[in-house]
Formats: C-alpha cells, structure tokens, sequence
C-alpha cells in the first residue's frame, strides 16, 4: 500500500498562485483597517464617550459605565460596517493560546421583536466558563465562573476568518474571586509598577517626564513545510516536534539558506499573512530567511509592551491559519527538528518618556548620559539580583532542547554589553573609594559626556550565545522561546525591572537625606550596583564549556531542566517580589507554578507517548518488512551454493537492523513502564522531575539513536515517515 509519505512526495507540486493574495501596493493603505485606533473611534463616538477612552488609554483611567454605553454602540456601528454580526472577548489564558467565545449582536425583546444590540455591560465584561482552564488550583472543577475585563490600552479588532468577520475585544481573565487567569493581567500590573518606579528615578533628572512606557519589539522565528509531509507525520501533529528523524547529508552546514533568496511558495504566505496583519494593526517589517533550512523570521517595528504582546499571539494564530491556505504547516515549536537551529523569539525591551526619550539610549550632554547610565546599571543589576526568576520566566519542556543547544544561549543568564561599555563601567569601578566632589567633576572626570554619545549601533557588537545583550538602545532578551507568550518574560523583566529602580531610589534619598549632592549620590550608587552585579556580565562565547566553569565559579546558577528552574518561581524572594509590586499575590504564584509543571508533565507524556506509538506502529514494522528481505536474500544465495563471504555484508546489515530492533523494542517497553510508574505520583513537582530523570533524560535520546540508525539502514521503499530532507528542503 503506498504509504503518506510517497503520496505527500508525489503530490508536491502547490502552485502559489492558487491562492490569491489581496493586498495593496502600499501598506499604509491597508495598515490598522480592522483596527478600532483612536482615529477612528473619533468617528463614531461623542466628544464625551473620545475623551473617556482616551482617558482610559494614555492615562489609565477608568471608563465609567453610561459612557461605556456609548463607546460600545460606536464599536457596533462601525464593526456592523464592516459586516460584522459577532462580538467576542478575546483573552489569553494559561494555555499558552488565545480564547474566544462569541456572541451575536441580535436579540430578542420581549414582544418577539429581533434587534441587533450591544451594550456597555456586554463590552466591560463577560463571564466565560472558568473551570475548563487552567487555574493551578485556584479553582476547583466544579467552580465554573470567571470574568474577563476589557482592556481599553489594547484596541478592539475585526478578525476575519474565510468570510466570517467577528469583532474582538481584548481583555483580561480573572477568576470569581479576584486572582489572574491569564497573562495580560500580570503583565499590566507589572508595566504600570515599572511607569511609577521609572517616573521617580526619572525625576532626579527630568520633572516634566510623567509616564515611562516598557517597548517591545519581538522576532518571531519560525519553520514552514509542506502540510501533506508534516500529516504524514505523527510526531509533528501531536507534539510539534519531530521525536525521531536522521540527520539528512546536507543540513545547514553550508550556511546557504540564511539571508537567501525567499522560496516563491514561502514568499506568497509571508505576503498573504502579512496583509492580514497589517490590517490588524500589526506593524511587521522585517521577513527574511533563518540559518536553518525552512527557517524564516519576521519582526515588527517596536511597540508598548502590552500591545506587542498581544499583537505576537494574534500574529501567530494568523500564521497558522494562513499557511493552511498555502497547504503549508507553520512549526513554532523551540526544537522542530535536531541536528539544526531551533527557534526563538527575542525579545527587544526598552524604556520611552513620555517626553520622547529612550532612557536606554546614550544621550548628548553629561546629565542625560547620566540618566542613561542610571537605567543601564540599573537594568544589569536587575538580571543579576533576579537571574533565576527571569530563567524561570522562560522555562518549558520546548525551550529545554533549544537552550544550550549550537544556536541559542545556554540556560546561564548573563548580560552582554560590549567591550565599549564595560570600559565604562570599569573606569567606574576602579574610583571605589574616591570622594565625588563636584556634580561637573564626578561627570566630567569619566568622560562620559565625550566617550557614550558615540556608541551607536556599530560600536557594541552582538553576541548571539548571549541571554541578554546590549544592542546600542535597548537590551535583546534573547532565550525566549519561539512557542512562548511574551507576556510571561516581559511581566517578569518589568517587575524586576521595577523593584530594582524602587529600591536605588531609596538609597539615593538616603544618600541626600545625609546631605550629599543628587549627582553625586547618583553616581555612589551606580558605582555600587556595578561592584554587586559584575559577576553577571560575560563577553565570551556562551556556548564554550569554559564558560560554563567560569560561571559556577562566579556563583552564576546553571539550571538546565524545566522543572528545577520552575523553583525559582515560589521562593520567598519571588514572592516578596511580585506582592511587593502588586503583580502576583502568593496563590496566584504557587498556582502559576503547578500550571507549568503540569505543562511539563503532559507535554513529556505526549512525547513519550508518540515515541512508543511510532516505534511500534511505524519504525519496528518497516524494520522488519525489510529484515525479512534480507533474510529471503540470504536464503536464496545460500540455496544457489555460493560462498558465505558472497552475502556477508547482507548478514551484518541484517545483524545490525536486528540489534537496533532489539534495543528499541526494550528501551520502549522500559519507557513505558517507567511511565506507569512516575503516573502514580501525587505531588505535581515530584512528578515532573521524575517525567524529566526517570522518563525522559534515560529513554528519549536512547531510542531516538537507534531509531535513527534504522532509517539510515532500512530501505527507502519501507521506510513510512517523511525524512528531513524531504521536509526540509522539498518545496
């Protein structure tokens, strides 16, 4: 029977221009059309209803409720004109994905007369059911009510989906009795504890500055193949990965694919997404090849945290949908495929007045140099101090394969900045001890108002084994993951982001309380937090072994696992730390703790339970059909009379196809028993631990080495899984 794989192949033969690709010759004809921006709602709402939501988004004010009336009436008349009939309150639970439940605009009055109608108390809130998501133990099964909140920051949107339009309305997910369900929530309270702790160092420098805004600006790293070869296989339909698969002869190796010429067939889904999110407001600018092959990357041009947030989990949701169109299969996953590249989504964070200042960005006098390098030294000692949370922050069972891995940082946080600013920061260092006179002299001495201005974009070189790195203006929070929410990394860099600025404030006040000069106590401080926090900064190859003795001998924490780095998470600190800046009570912390332990736990079950499944079902049976060949060969030559050594090489080849069959009907069995055994386990950290020792670190590479042995040995012909060379490089 011809198998999946040989029909994919056959098949293979997608015309792009099969699907139409809509769009304009410029973007800003088409760019924010499904968008309910600030512009457009002064179209349809009252001068009353403008200011309030205005009120709401650049002040942080809240909507009273007979003018929400009046916003969400302006909403349907212009969603209406777009041929909307639904409404949903678009949400990001614990999931990891976006949720949605929609409701009709009409109605019915009493008398049996139908409308269309939308209200106020429809757009603040709704009440979806609780109990099916994730909760940590917040809720219990039988609890189902939970609230989600609109979120005026974030603008509502039009999502078209074939010819269906629904109006969504971003919001928040809180249970019935107060704690956060989801992301946003967090996120916000952490962006507005960074506004107000920002705003008050800001002031030693500048009055005027009344809000400071976190920016983000991400990049989305991805694989793209064919959907007929990814149906064909399991592995990737059930867990994203491919669990067995051997290295192809040509990977990327010769380093052709980076940057290189966009596969037509790629080039129209990138166009085709690209025009859906432009109409949504998403402000994509850069698409290009990635060094592995089916690699891509798309990145959009920097925007408030919250807003870029949502707009990456919108994007990847548009993507996935898309690529069906083209008959393609978006891979988002960490770690896809082995031997090559994994994925990531770096995230690019800054700090913006609302005087127009990037607090990240090297200025042209000594004061605003001097704000610099207060945040600068401040956003290192805040990675220092909080390493082990902001580790967490990025931690799952996908990531797992990337981190450390030939492409991606290793599971040590550290700060890279150049060789041009620890210059500056060591001049700073070696005064420890010396007496600041002056404000001029304490400034001037340093050279910082000739040295910083220069340092542009080309004077701090990259580091791509760095964590988190210095790009010139703002600092690249580089081990996220592709898969990942960024909302989880940003709420916690925010917040430690936060805390540290809170607490430098305290000492500066301290500092001048005993009658020493602003500048002056600025600049102790600084000095201080760049004595506390150097051990953090590594400007080496992040991949080296060496390094990694470097930093356990600097006391840098090295946690490779998922479940241990989940740790960081409940201690004390962190619970001082996030209750402290009203982001997470302690409830809210354990829960988001056994939320990601679970995920852990489930995700290595999938995977074990693929592995079996293939191994079984489709590796062991092709071994075998083609063992048998072997041995009738063997038998008809030995018949004909011919010497042993005339059919020697089809007796090793069948030896060494038996003793991998062996190995991994054995190692299966044991996997699967050592499964039963770690399923018995009760406590959620336990069992993630021993799903991570017992289950997956003895079995899943074991097996997958000879699996992968097997294909190189087995016949073409019987082998029924796409191969990488096929879904990697067959277009």
């Amino acid at each position: 029977m011809e198998t999946m794989r040989f029909k994919a192949i056959q098949n293979l033969s997608f015309n792009p221009s099969e699907v139409k690709v809509e769009g304009s010759s410029k973007i800003t004809a088409i760019f924010g059309e499904n968008v309910f921006t600030l512009k457009t709602a002064r179209e349809y709402l009252s001068d009353e209803a403008y200011k309030s939501l205005v009120g709401s988004v650049k002040g942080n004010k809240k909507i009273d409720r007979t003018v929400a009336n009046q916003i969400a009436h302006g909403l349907r008349a212009w969603a209406e004109g777009k041929g909307v009939t639904h409404y949903t309150h678009w949400f990001q639970p614990l999931t990891g994905t976006t949720a949605e439940k929609h409701d009709s605009f009409f109605t019915l009055k009493s008398d049996g007369t139908p409308l269309e109608e939308f209200d106020g108390a429809a757009l603040i809130q709704q009440e979806p059911d609780a109990s099916s998501f994730p909760s940590g133990g917040l809720r219990a099964t039988f609890e189902a009510r939970g609230y989600t909140g609109w979120d005026p920051s974030s603008p509502a949107f039009v999502m078209e989906i074939g010819q269906g339009k629904t109006l969504c309305i971003p919001t928040i997910f809180v249970s019935y009795t107060g704690e956060s369900l989801d992301y946003k929530a967090p996120l916000i309270k952490a962006l507005e504890s960074l506004n107000k702790a920002a705003v008050d160092v800001c002031n030693y420098f500048d009055k005027n500055i009344t809000k400071v805004t976190a920016t983000l600006g991400w990049e989305q790293e991805y694989f793209v193949i064919d959907e007929a070869l990814a149906n064909a296989r399991p592995d990737l339909i059930q867990c994203g990965r491919t669990v067995y698969g051997a290295a192809p002869a040509k990977g990327q190796q010769l380093e052709d694919h980076y940057f290189g010429s966009i596969p037509e067939r790629t080039y129209a889904f990138m166009r085709d997404f690209e025009n859906e999110s432009y109409k949504l407001g998403i402000p994509l600018r850069t698409r290009h090849n990635e060094v592995a092959p089916a690699q891509f990357e798309c990145a959009p041009i920097f925007e408030e945290v919250n807003l870029a947030v949502d707009h990456n989990i919108l994007l990847m949701d548009i993507m996935d949908r898309v690529a069906r169109r083209h008959k393609l299969k978006v891979l988002l996953h960490e770690k896809p495929f082995a031997g090559i590249n994994g994925s990531g989504k770096h995230n690019n964070w800054s700090l913006a007045t609302d005087t127009g200042v990037n607090l990240l960005a090297p200025g042209k006098t000594p004061k605003t140099n001097l704000m610099f390098l207060t945040f600068f030294v401040n956003s290192i000692k805040a990675v220092h101090d909080y390493s082990d949370i902001l580790r967490a922050s990025i931690a799952s069972a996908g990531n797992d394969h990337r981190l450390g891995a030939n492409e991606a940082p290793p599971a040590i946080i550290s700060v890279f900045i150049g060789e041009y600013l620890s210059r500056v920061l060591n001049d700073i260092e070696t005064r420890v001890g010396e007496k600041f006179d002056e404000q001029d002299e304490a400034i001037l001495k340093l050279d910082l108002h000739r040295s910083i201005p220069e340092l542009l974009l080309d004077n701090t070189d990259r580091n791509r084994t760095s964590p988190f790195a210095f790009t010139g203006n703002k600092f690249e929070f580089r081990a996220v993951g592709s898969a990942a929410n960024c909302a989880n990394a940003m709420l916690v860099l925010n917040t430690i982001m936060a805390e540290t600025l809170k607490t430098f404030k305290k000492e500066i006040d301290i500092l001048i309380e005993k009658g020493e000069k602003k500048e002056i106590a600025i600049m102790h401080i600084i000095q201080k937090y760049i004595v506390e926090s150097k051990k953090v900064l590594f400007e080496g190859d992040g991949y080296s072994e060496e390094w990694h003795h470097e930093a356990e001998r600097r006391g840098l924490p090295n946690v490779r696992t998922t479940p241990l780095a989940l740790d960081a998470m409940v201690t004390e600190k962190a619970k001082n730390l996030f209750e402290s800046n009203n982001v997470y009570n302690h409830p809210e912390l354990e829960a988001r703790h056994e939320i990601e332990l679970e995920k852990y736990i489930k995700k290595v079950q999938i995977e074990a339970r693929i592995m079996g499944d293939l191994a079984i079902n489709h590796i062991l049976p092709s071994a075998i059909e083609y063992q048998n060949k072997l041995i009738a060969n063997i038998k008809g030559l030995k018949e004909t009379g011919l010497p042993e050594n005339s059919y020697a090489s089809q007796l090793q080849i069948l030896k060494e196809i038996s003793e991998h069959i062996q190995v991994v009907y054995e190692k299966v069995h044991a996997m699967v028993e050592a499964r039963k055994i770690v399923n018995n386990m009760s406590d959620t950290r336990t069992k993630a631990i021993a799903y991570c020792s017992q289950v997956k670190e003895p079995f899943f590479d074991e097996i997958r080495y000879h699996v992968d042995k097997l294909e190189h040995l087995v016949s073409d012909e019987e082998w029924t899984l796409p191969k990488y060379r096929e879904m990697l490089f067959l277009r």
